[in-house]
């Protein structure tokens, strides 16, 4: 499905196999420094972000900064996540150009969704850190999406905490650079799936979504763990792709809360060691003990 076509100079591709998908991160010499001791020259290894331009049917519709690993899950992720397809089966073909100044990633549509496209126009750039740059009205800001169904509470605390440790041993471009974030898939066991990485935290969430989008995987089994904080546009990307809990290592915002609210998604940040703090929802969890409230204390 993805035609990668090299054209010219820059050097984002793995010198060893050619694969655009074989390396995340570019090599530099650096001057290292220890206060008191002499500096050290030395090779150092950086997380690449490069202009990615996304075309619809030969229509121009955004640009992102992004990090050229994993490019055909982030073209269906962010296509999906966005509404400008309904799936997987309106993507014909994906096609990635590699150009001096960055990457073009073409895409074939089904034409009965070019409305949407024009729905969705973003006429900037969007920053690395910047999920929602360039849309051209505040309306396009939030999409029209129908709440989440609640099921039964299937997440417990130990699932968690374990899913999140597993999501630090399995970001290896962040251990290489130390500049990525990471979204990871896990089943109700805590029990991490894969992992996607990118330098935006948004670029990371819809790889992730793009490879769940592209396998059918049930998301009703799982949940997502960010490295990131939460922010809004992180909850409505998880809601549109039917992800009902997204568990995040820092804060969410007050967007992100009152999203998550209306969507039926349950919200917890600050998940590190063994605590985390549930915003909305909590009754999808499955309480490891007797909850205490404000009620019940003496």
């Amino acid at each position: 499905m993805l035609l990668i076509v090299i054209k010219d100079q820059m050097q984002i591709t793995d010198q060893k196999s050619g694969s655009l998908d074989g390396i995340g991160y570019t090599t530099c010499n650096v001057h290292r420094q220890v206060v008191g001791k002499p500096y050290k020259a030395e090779p150092d290894q950086v997380a690449l972000e490069v202009p990615i331009a996304l075309e619809y049917n030969g229509i121009s519709h955004a640009t992102v900064l992004a990090t050229p690993h994993n490019l055909e899950d982030f073209a269906v992720g962010f296509s999906f996540t966005e509404g400008v397809v309904r799936g997987a089966a309106d993507i014909y073909d994906i096609e990635t150009t590699v150009l001096e100044n960055g990457v073009v990633v073409s895409l074939s549509i089904a034409s009965s969704q070019l409305h949407q496209l024009k729905l969705r126009r973003r006429s900037h750039a969007g920053r690395t850190g910047c999920g929602l740059c360039g849309l051209e009205s505040l309306d396009s800001v939030q999409r029209d999406l129908a709440p989440l169904s609640v099921g039964q509470p299937f997440i417990s605390g130990q699932a968690i905490s374990a899913a999140m440790y597993n999501l630090r041993e399995n970001q290896p471009l962040h251990m290489q650079t130390g500049a990525t974030h990471a979204a990871g898939w896990s089943n109700k066991h805590g029990e991490i799936q894969f992992v996607r990485e990118d330098v935006g935290r948004h670029n990371a969430l819809d790889k992730l979504i793009g490879h769940i989008v592209q396998n059918d995987i049930n998301t009703a089994e799982g949940f997502v763990v960010l490295s990131s904080r939460a922010s809004f546009e992180l909850v409505q990307k998880s809601a549109a792709a039917g992800i009902c809990a997204v568990i995040a290592v820092s804060a969410p915002t007050s967007y992100a809360i009152s999203m998550a609210e209306s969507l039926h998604v349950m919200l917890a940040g600050f998940a590190r060691g063994n605590g985390f703090t549930v915003y909305t929802h909590p009754q999808q969890l499955v309480s490891d003990t007797e909850t205490i409230t404000s009620d019940n204390i003496l």
